[in-house]
């Protein structure tokens, strides 16, 4: 009895820490986006935060900036979803 109370407890514990690693994570939507010419197509980056980093990306590479249809979805910035805050901040050197 005593070993199967073992396993169920082992059992209940994987489980509980499967379920942990398996969360949901929001990320955060950025409103530029960059569509990057090329020989094949190229491609596209939804991850600028504003359109002067979206520019200097595409900058002697050729394509072009728009905004991020998905971020203008949400609306105002009132009504989008809270992103989850990072568990720590990494240190820069403009925080010294």
């Amino acid at each position: 009895m005593r070993a199967l109370m073992i396993t169920l407890g082992l059992v209940a514990t994987a489980f509980a820490a499967d379920m942990q690693a398996s969360r949901a994570v929001a990320y955060p939507i950025y409103p530029w986006c960059a569509q990057y010419g090329g020989a094949f197509d190229g491609a596209t980056n939804c991850y600028f935060a504003n359109l002067w980093q979206c520019q200097q990306t595409i900058a002697g590479m050729g394509g072009n900036c728009y905004q991020n249809p998905f971020f203008l979805a949400y609306g105002p910035d009132s009504e989008r979803p809270a992103t989850a805050a990072p568990k720590s901040k990494r240190r820069t050197t403009q925080d010294r």
